[in-house]
């Protein structure tokens, strides 16, 4: 089945739409098939601004109307309690909302951007989609997440490269509470580095502190951009670390000259590190912290 077969079967439709890669294709093919639709944006402490502001912007560019659907996830025990099934819980409470708002619009038929690269199986979220009786007409036609970017492309729309991004629920270790100042920080930490020129990063709390996962070909100016993150992180942060995840057994180096600085090799660039940078593991401290702090995370690494 292709899209447009999709949509002469489904005339009318409402689109949960997140202002991402997936359901803008799908809210273009909706439009493209002549669909009687619009577009829903639930707002919610997990959703950044920014992609409600991506969201209006590829709205306004379809001429597709949205409704923007205010929602309090934190009031949502479950969601807030972070728990291994914290996505069932949020999706169930989101596109419950979702549904109820649509119905009293006329759409009896909510869609979703899943696609068919998505591992469905006993995923949380997915199965709340299922019991919602949510429709993902990528996933019904078989269209991958390489083919969305394809096809994306070809119709002109501008998130077709647009980076994966997970809510920032996912920022939080799971078994930990999720606050709002939490959210905020996380969010305030990830705007900022975005106005660094990165992309593709993410912000994660461990310990209260603040953990930066980024690609590897982003690190090297990480490193340069130093003092730079942590001006603006430090505030925000008792603790900011670099995450490194190596690929290849030489790709990543320390080389511990037992003076006053480490030496660090990334693809074959030397960086000259203050030893109040630490590295163990994973994980490189980009600022200092308390004794106790340290202890904690050469424990949790």
């Amino acid at each position: 089945m292709t899209l447009q077969q999709f949509f002469t079967a489904v005339p009318k439709a409402a689109v949960a739409f997140s202002g991402g890669t997936d359901s803008a294709l799908l809210l273009w093919a909706a439009k493209q098939y002549g669909c009687d639709l619009r577009a829903y944006y639930v707002k919610t402490a997990f959703q950044p601004d920014f992609e409600l502001a991506d969201a209006r912007r590829l709205a306004e560019q379809l001429s597709v109307p949205m409704t923007v659907v205010e929602m309090d996830i934190l009031s949502v025990p479950e969601a807030a309690a972070n728990g291994p099934r914290r996505c069932y819980y949020c999706k169930r409470a989101l596109f419950g909302r979702l549904r109820q708002a649509a119905a009293a619009d006329g759409f009896s038929v909510l869609l979703d951007g899943t696609n068919a690269s998505d591992d469905a199986g006993d995923r949380p979220g997915m199965v709340a989609l299922r019991e919602l009786k949510v429709r993902s007409p990528l996933r019904e036609c078989g269209i991958s997440k390489a083919e969305v970017r394809r096809m994306s492309r070809q119709a002109g729309l501008f998130t077709w490269d647009k980076p994966a991004y997970a809510c920032l629920a996912t920022r939080v270790p799971t078994g930990t509470a999720i606050t709002a100042d939490a959210l905020h920080r996380v969010e305030q930490a990830e705007t900022a580095l975005a106005a660094l020129g990165f992309s593709d990063f993410r912000v994660r709390l461990l310990d209260g502190c603040a953990r930066i996962q980024m690609t590897e070909d982003q690190l090297p100016r990480a490193l340069d951009c130093r003092g730079q993150i942590l001006k603006a992180l430090e505030p925000l942060f008792p603790a900011v670390l670099l995450g490194i995840f190596p690929h290849t057994n030489d790709l990543f180096y320390l080389v511990f000259d037992l003076q006053k600085f480490f030496h660090l090799r990334i693809d074959g660039r030397k960086f000259r590190l203050p030893r109040l940078v630490f590295l163990f593991q994973t994980v490189m401290l980009f600022a200092p912290c308390s004794d106790r702090q340290f202890s904690i995370l050469k424990m949790r690494l």
